[in-house]
């Protein structure tokens, strides 16, 4: 029987079970949403000159049932087929998302920086038939459509729905300063072109009829995964897991989530299913203000959103409140409205929340999660007894438990790999059913991650199962090494890999983002030996200019490693010279 002493540690505000869930599917609790907070403000998309564009909760509703109608009626799809959408954060997005849902067919968020082989992979495998795109990177079709079964194309513009001069003075830029508008060679709809099509083809009655066939075992969203580690897979996500997520999150946060008055900021991408689930679907059902940041790099482009808005929350990773910690004109103004910070994505190193803490002056807390879980584990509680360093107890109707490589129980405060059950995990991985079978047995998933429970249920994550570096036998996680070089005054970012080694058969190599002047090699080592066992010091620290990394500023450590033996490896010389990792 799996232990589960994280149920006492439970906010007196938490319940240990779900209560029944809001909604049968995705579409009703947006129509919910959107009659309860009908005229106050949905989304706000600022840009980062402070220009901004707004929709109502009605608005959005109103505009998404016309591309529900757009994609049955003029397009002609069918319940249950994949519509692809490729754009930043911006207004189009919860439009084109929530019209999909409604349409009754299957949402396949697709990063818009992808490159055409990896369009051409993702469109393939989901069999897309319909993309709805940004038209900044519209010029990749050419080489990807004859390649895919994506018949319709519909373009938006990152100004949609702004006022009308705003938008004509934003196109302008992009076409004559930035020139970052390609020429758009295949077939397509302009998005607002659909929108009509669909406000004349129907009335907005009509589409309720569309979700007949809908359950709350349909899948609501291909979320694709596993791109950093091989192909990258489609974890099917159903009605149920989705909005199951989104209680279980808003049941975490108890009174640190108040309905109708809050206001996030969301820099992380939508496509992304740490934002989709927190930022787009749980503050959507809670009728908050959602800032959407299109881009967060740098992170200046956060600064006028941050003095414009009342903002109240900020989810991000870890780099991206790291960076903040070091922009001038947020040590300057940090927050004052700022009620609680969420971090997911990668580890929180506890050096950044003691800053985040500090400076801003209220909680930030950890959570933890994968695409296969829609995505959230497990959380910090917001009441004051989070602790550093974990991931936080398991989401309410969610059991987790940490097993050796024969699938047993290993005791308390020792590392096994996680495995997790519970509503919000995925149905499987659409069209691999062989994969399926390996990441989930009798209802648990094997998230691949490696972690510790301790006595009172809270969990560390040690590392991802792939990373550990194995030193003489030892095992060693880049997750605590990255934590202690953080901590050392002018590192801004690091990642730790393990690369080959004749003698001990792998080594500790670090490598280093810092300030100038860097801090040297030594000083960088010295303190590990001082806070780390030998075998776990890198054996050699390189500082570089940008360390690679995944569309929400995740470091891949594949990628480095993979630069590292070749690139990195041949550099010569000191390791305190600035060298590159691009």
């Amino acid at each position: 029987m799996t232990q589960t002493p994280w149920m006492s540690h439970y906010p007196s505000f938490v319940e240990p079970e779900l209560a029944a869930l809001p909604a049968a599917h995705l579409p009703e609790m947006v129509r919910t949403a959107s009659s309860q907070y009908a005229d106050t403000i949905a989304f706000t998309q600022c840009m980062p000159n402070g220009m901004n564009g707004s929709l109502t909760f009605k608005e959005v509703d109103e505009l998404s049932d016309q591309f529900a109608i757009y994609l049955r009626e003029t397009v002609g799809v069918t319940a249950g087929e994949r519509v692809a959408l490729q754009m930043p954060n911006c207004l189009s997005y919860p439009v084109a998302a929530f019209g999909v849902l409604k349409a009754g067919c299957v949402l396949v968020n697709t990063n818009p920086l992808y490159t055409p082989s990896e369009m051409i992979h993702q469109f393939s495998d989901s069999g897309a038939t319909v993309l709805v795109v940004i038209d900044m990177f519209a010029d990749r079709l050419d080489a990807v459509l004859p390649q895919t079964n994506i018949h319709t194309v519909v373009t938006t513009k990152i100004g949609e729905f702004f006022p009308p001069v705003i938008a004509g003075v934003i196109r302008l830029v992009q076409k004559v300063w930035n020139r970052s508008l390609p020429a758009i060679t295949v077939e397509h709809t302009p998005f607002r072109d659909a929108l009509k099509a669909g406000k004349s083809a129907a009335p907005s009655a009509q589409v309720g009829s569309y979700l007949d066939g809908v359950t709350a075992d349909s899948v609501a969203a291909l979320q694709y995964t596993g791109g950093t580690t091989g192909v990258a897979k489609g974890a099917m996500l159903t009605q149920t897991n989705l909005i199951a997520n989104t209680m279980q999150t808003i049941s975490m946060a108890g009174s640190f989530l108040r309905p109708g008055k809050e206001t996030v900021m969301t820099a992380l991408p939508l496509y992304h299913v740490f934002a989709f689930t927190l930022n787009l679907l749980s503050f959507y059902h809670l009728g908050a203000r959602n800032i959407l940041i299109p881009t967060p790099r740098p992170p200046s482009n956060l600064k006028r959103a941050f003095e414009n808005y009342t903002v109240t929350w900020l989810t991000g990773v870890n780099t991206l409140f790291q960076a903040l910690l070091k922009e001038r004109w947020f040590q300057d103004s940090p927050p004052a409205s700022l009620r609680a910070s969420a971090a997911g994505g990668m580890a929180l190193h506890t050096s950044v929340a003691k800053q985040w803490r500090e400076m801003v002056g209220t909680p930030i807390v950890e959570g933890y999660g994968l695409t296969e879980s829609s995505p959230v584990l497990t959380f910090n509680p917001l009441d004051g007894t989070a602790r550093d360093g974990t991931i936080g107890i398991p989401v309410p109707s969610t059991l987790v438990r940490c097993v050796d490589d024969e699938g047993h129980d290993v005791p308390v405060g020792q590392a096994g790999e996680l495995f997790a059950k519970g509503p919000q995990i995925m149905a499987g991985y659409w069209n691999k059913p062989e994969e399926t079978a390996a990441a989930i047995t009798d209802g648990w998933l094997h998230t691949g991650d490696v972690a510790e429970m301790d006595a009172d249920g809270f969990f560390t994550v040690v590392d991802r199962k792939k990373d550990v570096i194995l030193v003489s036998g030892f095992n060693v996680y880049p997750n605590e090494v990255e934590d202690q070089i953080a901590a050392v005054p002018g590192v801004l970012e690091v990642g730790v890999i393990g690369l080959p080694d004749e003698k001990s058969g792998e080594r500790v190599e670090a490598f280093v983002v810092a300030s100038h002047p860097p801090p040297s090699s030594e000083a960088i080592r010295a303190y590990c030996r001082t806070h780390l066992a030998a075998y776990k010091v890198p054996q050699r620290v390189t500082i570089i200019d940008e360390l690679p990394k995944s569309p929400i500023g995740k470091i891949l450590r594949r990628q480095l490693r993979s630069t590292a033996t070749g690139e990195i490896a041949t550099q010569s010389g000191s390791t305190d010279e600035k060298g590159s990792a691009k």
